[in-house]
């Protein structure tokens, strides 16, 4: 390793500054050519919002989204309806990221671990002694490591390096991977598949242990595919769930049971038996037996129209066997080739690394992209065994837990700054545009990667081109440029292939382990903890538990109640030699036996907003346990701790059933859509303001919705809704203009629970409106109910008077001068959106139907000269299952006016006779006749 040679006076001045301010070319426009989406770069004009098409990545795997930028500042996020893994909506991921490229804690400048700043040019120099040595030996000492590869062009960089060095090695890392599912279709086909399970073409689905409709780079195909169509009742099928604590997919089963994750797959089994399998008869208590045999004999009867889908956690043995039950039910699935592998080359694990640096053998350390000391099994202890490497790198937007472990950390920029490519589930190819300089002195990994074979560093911009410079044709610039208007790369999808018949496999011995389990799973906001210094979605409700800033441990009542444990209190968790400290909540429909917990807690350098925040769920994970923890022992330390929650649980009865209606698929066709209270008695006049020829409404599905929170994150991100932090949430205090509520009309353990979205309700007959001494809340002439910021005087009255309670009050300046944590920093101002009003102290703020966009669409249609066309609002755009509806009344045929009509269509609360323009369609489901659902 060549010494340290230290910067001159100028170049730290500079770097210092570079540290403390955005770079020179912050926020505004790369060097080269970016497209926009809808108008020509000609046409663009200063204040007015510009679309471009690019993508993002969630475990590697892309989805496409528009990026809306003003004046070169990126603002919001949106779905491209072009590209497979988006198709026009978003998750609450893709809306967040807006807020990762702001965020102040970013690694800003090269930093080596004892002398602090240092410059891109000082790390080449001491790279190049540890270079010299592995190249003199073709490679061999060389380790890189990375997160999943989708990027052709990445993946073309990385082939070349081990072609140059063919002794070096590649390791691949992704903490929540489905490795399990990757070597089940080997055992099952004998070669590397991807399964693609075609949902849309499934009537009945059984997922064990699967929950394809949660959060994931494929939840929106997923979803969108299952609600469309369930939206046809000749088409609704049913869905069977076996899991251990409810999700998403559970919540939307038509019977759902909850089951040990250990007897998950004797689950499996009996439907292979009644296929023919001639296993060993599982044993199933009579409950979890019943519930197999009914869905075996559903399946059976749509066969060619039937699915079955194995969680993660489950053997790879396991995902072999539910191979050959689609095979027999003619399933409709499709296989490809996994896309992010390449070509003749399969990367090693960090347990070879760990191998490796045990030995002295590795020379220099590459860790690009990843943070394996913070998410790899604890049994390898990879932050002490970093230490022997000789030189060792890691590249990171943050300065996180790999980075305080490695000789040097180099700053990466966001996707949002770079130029890339990247690839969809299915192998779709899109490519990546910057929309703006990078703000600070980082590079992307295409930049990077050619320093380890003894380049110098090329553009990234270059680098993509180079990648497709043969797909053009003789008219390159005009592919490239239609490329990057559209956000994909037509024909790259990866073509479909014929697996042949399956193998039954040789299956592991069942029978159930002694003691506690927990199942670790990634959580529903921070993913694997890569979110964790996001405060949007430290401050998003989880789905199901609504719990924010934190995480817990999951246990039914029964098994809280046995163990003497209520909510909030802290119990040690130990297996093995490993321990962690964890707050309990009691859930409804967690199998007994089990605990679940999520990851990406717990962390110590994510920066101002998630350090220290919740239990680091990592540090019980081993290799041969990564995600289900066997013979965990539950200690009870005396201490509790408040479990912030922005629900409670809500169980549906008698008069509450006007919160939320459940209907049948068979009684559907005696269902009556309900009024908005229009006959019910009133003291006020009939509602007549619509006078400006517009009457908005919102319907929203509730059978569509899946409770992913990407409308909620939507909404926060268009509207500039402030984050409060964990200490105000303690105080019943949050700021979210939307919620989205469950409810549950079965019992604590076996709900039949749903979701309801609940923004501002517009009430023709607004309670909040007469008891405002000041007018600040009032119609307008289109039947929106408006909040008039600046005659607020911050009374509360219509806070209280409001039955839906909807309106959020600012008890302090959370985005005006008395923000949360580093939320005030200047980089976190320029995502505000120009059109909504930033609001003060002692001000009161709701949902306004986004009222800018609203007046966008009017202005562009009185310049044309034309009549108003759609309008759709930030929670609408997002919504993967579409669920969400907006338009106008007044509009003969409009289709929101067709949605009343519904025989679903209710309201929430009409008796009491507010006649709100936000109404519903009710949730359906179709139960099986053959199991009598428990509703204890």
């Amino acid at each position: 390793m060549s010494p340290l040679i230290p910067p001159s006076r100028r170049e730290a001045l500079r770097l210092l500054g570079a540290g403390i301010t955005l770079a020179a070319g912050g926020c505004s426009r790369p060097v080269e050519e970016i497209v926009p989406y809808v108008r020509a770069p000609e046409q663009l004009l200063p204040g007015v919002p510009a679309r471009y098409a690019t993508a993002l990545s969630l475990s590697g795997w892309a989805r496409g989204v528009h990026a809306i930028a003003v004046d070169g500042r990126p603002i919001k996020i949106e779905g491209n309806p072009l590209h497979p893994g988006s198709l026009g909506a978003t998750d609450l991921f893709a809306e967040a990221a807006i807020l990762d490229l702001y965020d102040p804690d970013r690694s800003r400048t090269v930093t080596e671990r004892v002398n602090g700043i240092a410059s891109w040019d000082m790390f080449e120099r001491a790279l190049s002694g540890p270079f010299a040595t592995v190249q003199r030996v073709r490679g061999r000492g060389l380790h890189l490591v990375t997160g999943r590869i989708t990027s052709p062009t990445l993946a073309r960089q990385i082939e070349g390096l081990l072609r140059a060095l063919p002794e070096a090695a590649w390791h691949v890392h992704e903490p929540v991977d489905d490795g399990n599912a990757e070597r089940g279709a080997e055992l099952a086909f004998g070669r590397p598949l991807r399964a693609l399970p075609r949902i849309d073409w499934a009537e009945t689905i059984l997922c064990v242990g699967a929950d394809p409709l949660g959060p994931g780079p494929d939840q929106i195909r997923l979803s969108r595919a299952f609600i469309d169509r369930r939206r046809d009742p000749a088409r609704f099928g049913r869905l069977y769930v076996a899991e251990a604590a409810l999700t998403p997919t559970g919540v939307k089963a038509d019977a759902r049971r909850a089951v040990h994750p250990l007897d998950q797959p004797a689950i499996l089994a009996v439907i292979a038996n009644a296929l023919g399998a001639g296993l060993a008869p599982p044993d199933l208590s009579d409950e979890a037996r019943r519930f197999a045999l009914a869905a075996a004999d559903d399946l059976k009867a749509h066969e060619g129209r039937a699915l079955v889908l194995a969680g993660p956690a489950l053997a790879p043995e396991w995902h072999a066997l539910a191979h050959w039950i689609n095979a027999r039910l003619r399933a409709p699935v499709d296989f490809i080739a996994p896309p992010d592998r390449i070509e003749g080359r399969m990367p090693a694990t960090l347990a070879d690394l760990a191998g490796a640096l045990d030995r002295g053998s590795v020379t220099c350390l590459a860790i690009l992209g990843s943070d394996p000391v913070a998410t790899a099994p604890a049994d390898l202890d990879l932050g002490a065994r970093i230490e022997r490497a000789r030189f060792s790198v890691h590249a990171g937007l943050h300065g996180d837990e790999t980075a305080g472990k490695t000789h040097w950390h180099l700053p990466l920029t966001h996707e949002l700054e770079s130029w890339s490519d990247l690839r969809a589930t299915d192998g779709t190819a899109g490519l990546v545009q910057p929309l703006l300089r990078p703000l600070y002195d980082g590079r992307s990994l295409h930049e990077i990667l050619p320093l380890f074979a003894g380049r110098t560093a090329t553009a990234g911009h270059a680098l993509v081109r180079e990648t497709w410079k043969d797909q053009g044709g003789a008219d390159f610039e005009g592919w490239w440029r239609r490329c990057l208007h559209d956000g994909l790369i037509e024909g790259t999808a990866a073509p479909i292939l014929d697996p042949g018949e399956p193998r039954l496999p040789a299956l592991p011995t069942l029978r159930r382990g002694e003691g506690f389990a927990v199942e670790l799973r990634p959580d529903p906001c921070l993913w694997d903890g890569r979110f964790a210094n996001n405060a949007w979605l430290q401050e998003c409700p989880k789905p199901i538990s609504k719990q924010v800033w934190g995480n817990a441990l999951a246990l039914s009542r029964n098994e809280a109640g046995r163990r003497g444990l209520e909510a909030g209190d802290v119990v040690q968790a130990r297996v093995g030699d490993r321990s962690v400290e964890v707050p309990v909540v009691i859930e409804s429909g967690v199998a007994e036996g089990v605990g679940v917990l999520t990851l990406g807690y717990g962390r110590e350098r994510a920066g101002a907003i998630g350090n220290g925040i919740g239990t680091d769920g990592y540090q019980l994970a081993t290799q041969a346990e990564p995600r289900l923890l066997t013979n965990v022992a539950l200690t009870k330390t005396g201490r509790s701790e408040t479990i912030l929650r922005t629900q409670n649980y809500v169980e549906i009865e008698g008069e509450a059933k006007t919160l939320f209606r459940q209907i049948d698929l068979a009684a559907l066709s005696e269902a009556e859509p309900k009024g908005i209270g229009t006959d019910q008695p009133s003291l006020l006049a009939p509602w007549t303001g619509d006078k400006d020829g517009h009457a908005w409404a919102m319907v929203i599905d509730t059978d569509a919705c899946i409770g992913c929170n990407a409308c909620v994150v939507a909404c926060q991100s268009e509207n500039n809704v402030p984050v409060v932090g964990p200490e105000e949430i303690a105080r019943g205090r949050v700021m979210h203009w939307l919620r989205v509520d469950i409810y549950d009309e079965g019992g604590p353990e076996a709900p039949r629970a749903g979701f309801q979205p609940v923004p501002c309700m517009h009430c023709e007959h607004a309670p909040c409106e007469p008891v405002c001494p000041v007018a600040a809340s009032v119609h307008d002439g289109e039947g929106l109910n408006l909040q008039v910021y600046n005659r607020c005087v911050g009374t509360r009255f219509c806070e209280a008077n409001c039955p839906y309670k909807v309106r959020r009050f600012n008890f302090f300046g959370y985005a005006d001068g008395q923000p949360y944590a580093n939320l005030g920093a200047e980089s976190v101002k320029a995502q505000r959106n120009p059109n909504v009003t930033v609001r003060a102290r002692g001000v009161m703020e709701k949902c306004t139907y986004c009222i800018q966009r609203i007046a966008t669409e009017r202005q562009a249609a009185e310049r044309d000269g034309r009549p108003m066309g759609e309008v759709v609002t930030a929670c609408q755009s997002a919504c993967p299952t579409r669920a969400i509806r907006f338009g106008d009344l007044a509009e003969p045929g409009s289709a929101i006016a067709e949605l009343r009509k519904d025989p679903r269509h209710y309201a929430l609360m009409e008796e009491l006779n507010t006649r709100p323009r936000t109404t519903y369609l009710a949730n359906l489901r179709s139960p099986n006749p053959a199991l009598k659902e428990d509703h204890a």
